[in-house]
């Protein structure tokens, strides 16, 4: 059995199915009047995010919740970390409380990973610096599933925007692969990675060009708290050439899907009247990733106890 998610990568494209599998069963659950399995009874999971999130968190926090699970929360504004205690004397603090798992976030790339080698726990990476997102990529997956089919083989998939920066982007790009979908990059050169090399994809810097072949438009926001600068002249030049307008989204097929992993900056990347419309699954993804991250959990702590 897998003990730690640091990275998409830990999971072949069997495992991902699994994993998606799961998250259905899970999705039943949450629709229930008491959305709650004692799945992992007696179990602690630790929320301990060095960067600022609200999705995330609460995702992981809730799916922890209705598998029964005691959730640890540490609030990095008033803990020693302000002090001046490091990753690792913080983590091994928590592992001695007798904590199963730790979901982490951090800005540094590879801090889960290293985490991972100091405490004898489950981690999940819930996204390190530019790095991996995997938690992020397995609920677009298991959501494109849903509409698109269980088989995503030769499915085309659009991921536009902030490329460069973007661990959604990493993450998401090779669990769609994984699963045989065509995947193209869609920004300006200055927000595609400098190297393609490694990546299970094609890059297109005209996105309109792009629109007409799609099954699935996935935005990605413009990340300014990751680079002091813009790559591009202005924010309303970038949403001309590469933002869902109105205008652009008229010109996709009916059947396609718009996805975003949120936060959204609204009339940048996305129309809010595209957020909006009925091809947007923006709001599922987030009903999905309660229901995925339960899947992920239960994966790495159950015990054998009753899913139902």
């Amino acid at each position: 059995m897998m003990k730690s998610l640091l990275s998409i990568d830990d999971l072949d494209r069997s495992g991902i199915i699994e994993i998606c599998d799961l998250a259905e069963s899970f999705l039943t659950v949450t629709h229930r009047d008491i959305p709650k399995v004692p799945a992992l009874r007696g179990k602690t999971v630790a929320s301990v995010f060095y960067e600022e999130s609200t999705r995330t968190r609460l995702s992981f926090e809730t799916a922890a919740k209705r598998l029964s699970a005691d959730v640890m929360t540490m609030n990095m504004s008033s803990s020693s970390v302000k002090k001046g205690e490091s990753l690792r004397d913080t983590v091994q603090t928590i592992e001695a409380m007798g904590v199963d798992a730790m979901v982490i976030r951090h800005s540094g790339a590879g801090a889960p990973n290293r985490v991972a080698t100091w405490v004898d726990l489950s981690i999940v990476n819930a996204g390190d610096g530019r790095h991996e997102h995997p938690t992020q990529a397995l609920l677009d997956v298991y959501t494109a599933r849903r509409h698109l089919g269980a088989d995503l083989s030769g499915a085309r998939i659009a991921i536009v925007g902030d490329i460069r920066r973007s661990r959604v982007a990493r993450s998401t790009t090779k669990a769609f692969a994984q699963l045989g979908a065509k995947v193209t990059l869609v920004a300006p050169p200055t927000m595609l990675p400098d190297s393609l090399v490694g990546w299970p994809v094609v890059a297109s810097s005209d996105f309109d060009s792009v629109l007409p072949e799609v099954d699935l438009v996935y935005l990605l926001r413009i990340q300014h708290e990751r680079e002091d600068s813009l790559a591009f002249p202005s924010l309303r030049e970038y949403t001309e050439r590469y933002g869902l307008t109105r205008d652009r989204a008229d010109r996709l097929r009916p059947e396609v899907l718009i996805m975003h992993p949120g936060p959204m900056n609204r009339g940048v990347e996305i129309a809010p009247e595209v957020a909006e419309s009925d091809a947007s699954v923006i709001t599922e993804q987030v009903e999905n990733g309660v229901a995925v991250r339960m899947a992920v959990l239960y994966h790495l702590l159950g015990s054998g106890a009753a899913v139902a």
